[in-house]
């Protein structure tokens, strides 16, 4: 194994002193012979280069050689202390998070030595990190008795007026792909995660911490993606849950299309695949997650893929419209965002976007247990709702016969004082 590493780094230097990399290189080197400010060089060259150019055009040698930086550092960094293994396991993350997949497997490992010696010595410690003010704001937050009045206040207009989404319970499998996977139509099937651990254990914010509180993680400022005011930055997962508490809806946080549970192996423990994802004969791909506070939407959009929507805690509601009426939703003339509307349903300008003004649409409120097939090129708008406290969602992308991908997306929760209400 140890050779095997020793392979794998010694070929990745010699890539980079090809592309010209010569001082990332001779720092790696010293770093590799234990001199920590020639790793945090190593590290903060690598980091250039990385942002250098944009992300499809950086070379992956690049991003093994900042995953190789990072791995020097937490090496050397990390010590006996709270805070040495903190920044250990930050840097162990952002490996993860920045860098190439040569070196995942030793990242991981690193992390695994890590977490398991954190929590031998302050297992406690960490689960006092929640205070008991926190603990209550989430129960609250998770058990709304919300008024439908009320929640009509924030939907967009003509909400819960038309075709309701077709709800079924949890049927056989064999069903799901003649009477709605084939003719890709949408559906809403109950009762079909209500074994998974996720259900019990995501009510617990001590859990959550316990698990995940110290973690890095990639989140996005601003109410949805497509306004002007967003950026991206990088914080753990306990900063993460203090932001959610506040009441700044100018810098809403939320974290989207992360592979948090390939990241975070406990959290992946929590959930199992539905047989649904097997429709087509398909295959698990990848898992991303979604993590938002109150106040944050999903504008409209269209994916190419097959999604399942999992609800596991608290309602949600969702507007779909069919891949039919694309041109009438006036798709943006971005390549980055032509799978996003330019139409605002929550500020619906009528007379600039008059074809989408009567469209035939279908919603609904999505329960907990719940899962939502929405099928590929279905256009699709998502409400957390002003009064949400966060949510939580994952994605799993399957790749099934036809060259078409099945994808599960997981809301694992949504903590709301005012739950929608069917």
């Amino acid at each position: 194994m140890a050779t095997g590493c020793g392979e794998k780094r010694a070929a990745l230097l010699r890539r980079i002193t090809e592309e010209g990399g010569f001082a990332f290189v001779a720092s790696a080197e010293k770093a590799a012979a234990g001199d920590v400010r020639a790793a945090e060089a190593a590290r903060e060259m690598a980091w250039e280069q990385l942002h250098s150019a944009p992300r499809d055009e950086v070379g992956a040698a690049w991003r093994d050689a900042y995953a190789l930086a990072c791995l020097h550092v937490a090496a050397l960094r990390g010590g006996a202390g709270d805070d040495d293994r903190r920044a250990a396991l930050r840097a162990l993350d952002m490996g993860l998070i920045m860098g190439g997949g040569l070196l995942r497997a030793e990242l991981e490992d690193a992390i695994a030595r890590v977490v398991a010696d954190r929590r031998g010595g302050r297992d406690g410690d960490s689960e006092a990190a929640a205070a008991a003010g926190d603990v209550e704001r989430w129960k609250e937050g998770i058990a709304g008795d919300g008024d439908l009045a009320d929640v009509l206040k924030l939907l967009p207009v003509k909400s819960l007026s038309r075709k309701k989404i077709e709800r079924r319970s949890c049927i056989p499998l064999e069903a799901f792909i003649r009477d709605y996977f084939i003719c890709e139509s949408p559906v809403i099937l109950s009762g079909c995660i209500d074994h998974w651990p996720a259900r019990t254990k995501w009510k617990d914010i001590k859990y959550l911490e316990r698990i995940a509180g110290d973690r890095t993680i990639p989140v996005e400022v601003g109410k949805k993606y497509a306004c002007t005011e967003w950026k991206q930055e990088l914080i753990t997962f306990s900063q993460f849950l203090e932001r959610m508490w506040s009441s700044d809806s100018a810098n809403l946080t939320y974290l989207a299309q992360h592979p948090l549970f390939d990241q975070i192996k406990e959290l992946r423990e929590d959930i199992t695949v539905p047989e649904y994802c097997s429709a087509g004969g398909g295959e698990l791909q990848s898992i991303n997650a979604w993590l938002g506070p109150h106040g944050t939407l999903t504008p409209l959009h269209h994916d190419l893929h097959h999604n399942l929507f999992a609800q596991v805690l608290g309602r949600k509601y969702f507007r779909l419209y069919p891949a039919s009426v694309s041109v009438e939703l006036y798709p943006q003339t971005e390549t980055i965002l032509s799978n996003t509307s330019q139409v605002d349903l929550d500020k619906f300008d009528e007379k600039e976007f008059s074809k989408a003004a009567d469209l035939e649409f279908i919603d609904g409120i999505l329960e907990e247990g719940d899962l939502l097939y929405i099928p590929p090129k279905w256009w699709h708008y998502m409400s957390y709702g002003a009064d949400h406290l966060f949510y939580l969602a994952v994605d799993l992308t399957f790749v099934i016969i036809y060259d078409r991908a099945l994808t599960l997306t997981v809301l694992s929760i949504i903590s709301s004082r005012n739950i929608f209400l069917e």
